[in-house]
């Protein structure tokens, strides 16, 4: 059997954020490394102290969860508390950390355990980009060492915070300009993909049987996962998109999604087009600097999400008794 991929996860929970870390501690063939937080759906205290309460609620130890940047590079900070709710997890019910956040920040964090093992970590980043590109500038090695970097984000077509721009793009456009012209290979996961794996009413009745994790995370969660006024119903009219699942899904099963080499640049300067990924798919070969997702089987994506979510309920603690919940 080979080796689990060894990644470290960039992120800003958020309700798909969540989904996305239970996926990752529960997939055999992911290792995670460490959390690091950026402000996006909601603020830096907030994104990190959910990430911890995921962390303990999971067991997940040994993985350290590190804050970073509190706002977008030059920009004023949008949040997404319309569709994530005030905390950033819907209506989930998890205690309050008991751990704390590991000393330093992501920036430093990302480049001493990339660059401690070159060649052998995937970044996934899944909110917005700026951790990465203050890492990318500080430490410019940092783009040769990474075995893939795979973000959602994006779209080869359409936006869902505007006409034109997908949030985590949107938030800090200047940031994902400097990623994605950093010299590396950008696995975008937009929203080409996203909007087609849908938590529908099906899907949601097969985590029923998962006990604290269903009813505690998952299912609260994604009651309280409003969606993005441009975002469409989908096929049966229901159905948040777990967006930031499919990245790391891909990652634990790459056959999942289908990927385009293309030119991919970041409008920072539109009035109405900042934060547009501008995606030329006819781009010269010495040209390109991204695999842009097209399309995934959703099928065998909810397989592989169920399956691993199955493997997280199964190791999961009672509840001790005396301990109260907390959104």
């Amino acid at each position: 059997m080979a080796a689990a991929k060894k990644i470290i996860i960039d992120c800003d929970p958020g309700i798909d954020d969540a989904l996305a870390l239970v996926l990752a501690h529960g997939h055999p063939a992911l290792d995670l490394l460490g959390i690091t937080t950026v402000a996006g759906n909601v603020g830096l205290d907030q994104t990190t102290d959910n990430a911890l309460r995921i962390h303990d609620f999971l067991g997940m130890r040994n993985v350290p969860v590190v804050p970073g940047s509190a706002g977008p590079l030059v920009r004023p900070p949008i949040h997404a508390r319309q569709v994530h709710g005030t905390s950033g997890l819907g209506a989930a019910r998890l205690p309050a950390a008991s751990s704390r956040p590991a000393d330093g920040h992501a920036v430093d964090f990302l480049a001493g355990t990339i660059g401690a093992e070159p060649g052998q970590v995937t970044l996934i980043a899944t909110g917005p980009l700026t951790n990465i590109a203050l890492a990318v500038r500080r430490y410019p090695d940092l783009v040769s060492q990474v075995s893939d970097f795979v973000i959602m984000g994006g779209s080869a077509g359409r936006g869902n915070v505007t006409p034109a721009a997908e949030f985590n793009i949107a938030a800090d456009p200047e940031a994902a300009a400097v990623v994605f012209g950093a010299g590396w290979t950008v696995t975008m996961v937009g929203l080409d993909v996203t909007l087609q794996a849908r938590a529908t009413a099906v899907i949601r009745d097969g985590m029923r049987g998962l006990g604290r994790l269903a009813d505690d995370l998952l299912l609260p969660t994604l009651a309280g996962y409003r969606g993005g006024s441009a975002e469409p119903a989908g096929p049966d009219g229901d159905g948040p998109a777990v967006h930031d699942v499919c990245a790391v899904a891909l990652v634990a099963e790459p056959g999942l999604v289908t990927r385009r080499p293309a030119r991919v640049e970041v409008e920072t300067a539109g009035r109405w087009t900042a934060g547009m990924t501008v995606t030329d798919f006819a781009a010269p070969a010495a040209d390109v600097n991204a695999l842009v997702g097209v399309a995934i089987d959703a099928a065998g994506f909810w397989d592989l999400v169920l399956d691993a979510y199955a493997r997280v309920a199964a190791r999961l603690e009672p509840e001790p008794p005396d301990r109260g919940r907390a959104r």
